[in-house]
């Protein structure tokens, strides 16, 4: 098995959300997420009905606007909010097939549960969970919770020197810094209309 030719690094994580300004809020104002772009609706283009079927794997008649995040030093978030027909407006459980979550790694997950805690509509789920069971990740704390919408998150603290190091060179990434949301940066950009791939404007 070879890997990817020229692949260099996962470039971002995306989630179909039901309120595309609600999503961007939480992730910039809760979270520290820096929003850097909005585009749509995007659409089928003139002449070619089935686009979005053949290129996206949904509805002809579906339309997305789409945010693009830029979530703590190495992570980019896509957020979509599609209109289509025969939409499915569940979220999955993570037993589900499709079940998923985003995981943030923070210093001290009690004071991460606080702060979320404090934030309008957002489920902690349970309380933070140390593993000791002498395992390979013994010693990470977490905890789940869903943001107002109900998409699953977790943050996470893992101590350095984790036991499943001994049995393997490579390593998980692991942040130096704390997470900066950086400067305040100007409002993004919207393009009203984005063209199907290779379509000029």
């Amino acid at each position: 098995m070879t890997p990817i030719p020229g692949a260099r690094a996962v470039h971002h994580v995306a989630y179909t959300v039901p309120d595309l300004d609600q999503a961007v809020a939480f992730f910039t104002d809760v979270l520290g997420a820096r929003l850097l772009y909005r585009v749509g609706p995007v659409a089928a283009p003139p002449g070619d009905r089935d686009w979005m079927t053949r290129q996206l794997g949904v509805h002809r008649d579906a339309v997305a606007h789409i945010a693009m995040l830029r979530l703590g030093p190495v992570g980019n978030l896509e957020l979509f909010e599609y209109t289509a027909p025969g939409q499915r407006r569940e979220q999955p459980a993570n037993s589900d097939w499709g079940g998923h979550h985003l995981a943030i790694a923070v210093d001290d997950v009690d004071r991460a549960v606080a702060h979320l805690r404090a934030q309008p509509g957002v489920e902690v789920l349970g309380e933070p969970q140390t593993i000791a069971d002498g395992g390979p990740i013994d010693g990470d704390r977490w905890v789940y919770f869903r943001t107002p919408w109900g998409l699953q998150l977790e943050v996470l603290a893992m101590p350095a020197g984790m036991p499943y190091e001994r049995a393997t060179r490579h390593r998980l990434f692991a942040p130096e810094g704390p997470w900066e949301p950086g400067e305040p940066a100007a409002e993004p950009a919207v393009a009203p209309v984005a063209p199907a791939p290779g379509e000029r404007r």
